[in-house]
């Protein structure tokens, strides 16, 4: 018996030891943790698991995310009529466009800026543009050439050759590349679900899910002879409507 209680004396003082070689001498702490012995496992500094990560709830969270992925493809197999409902649930969820805009504005108002990992990008345009009095800045300066009854879209407007064209409100790039009928074509989805269409550019100044201020440059309008021209349409609700009702062009 008097050997087993030695050993467990020599046990306890190896540990201290090692507690204390950790922790670099620091008394505070090792003196705290040899208060609580017994009831903490104890890590070297740096190895210390975080705090808000636990491994059995990563886990559950990729074990529920396969499930999900798993019933979503037996669910689309599936040939049976009952199914027909979670099909379209789940194709109308799919098919509809999160609205980033919105997203980034209720986080914006509920909680600041988010910090940035690079600093933002200022100049005059941004600063004549950011006018609290106007709640939509002019795309360019121009008049129209083919109204929306054209094609019930969006209308095309004629400019300087190589004019700036510029976000008629501020919100998150959806799309920026080449459209078939439309060119170089940049989206802009704003924070109450509508969408400004730029397209006919002959260039394009933004990338996708960029976030933009009202009045910042989107691109570079279509240069046709001595003039310049590109396509502008709103969309609102899920279909176009004339802009003309929004903004007054020359």
């Amino acid at each position: 018996m008097g050997n087993r209680a030695d050993e467990i004396r020599r046990q306890m003082a190896k540990r201290r030891k090692t507690i204390k070689q950790a922790y670099n001498g620091k008394e505070t702490v090792y003196a705290s943790l040899i208060k609580d012995e017994g009831t903490h496992v104890y890590e070297p500094p740096g190895k210390t698991p975080h705090p808000l990560f636990k491994k059995e709830t990563m886990l559950f969270k990729i074990l529920a995310s396969a499930c999900l992925v798993l019933v979503v493809a037996i669910l689309f197999k599936s040939e049976r009529p009952e199914f027909d409902k979670p099909k379209a649930a789940v194709k109308q969820v799919m098919a509809s466009e999160f609205q980033f805009a919105k997203a980034a504005a209720w986080y914006e108002k509920k909680f600041g800026k988010p910090v940035a990992l690079f600093p933002e990008k200022s100049s005059k345009t941004e600063t004549a543009a950011s006018n609290e009095d106007s709640q939509y800045a002019m795309p360019v300066s121009g008049k129209i050439l083919t109204r929306f009854s054209a094609d019930g879209r969006g209308v095309t407007i004629e400019t300087k050759p190589g004019a700036s064209v510029k976000a008629m409100s501020g919100g998150t790039v959806i799309f920026a590349g080449k459209k078939p009928k439309l060119g170089n074509t940049v989206i802009i989805q704003h924070a109450d679900s509508t969408e400004t269409w730029y397209a006919n550019l002959s260039k394009i100044d933004v990338g996708q899910y960029d976030s933009l201020k009202m009045g910042e440059k989107v691109g570079t309008a279509r240069s046709s002879g001595e003039k310049g021209e590109f396509y502008f349409a709103l969309k609102k609700d899920g279909g176009f409507i004339d802009p003309i009702q929004v903004i007054k062009f020359e």
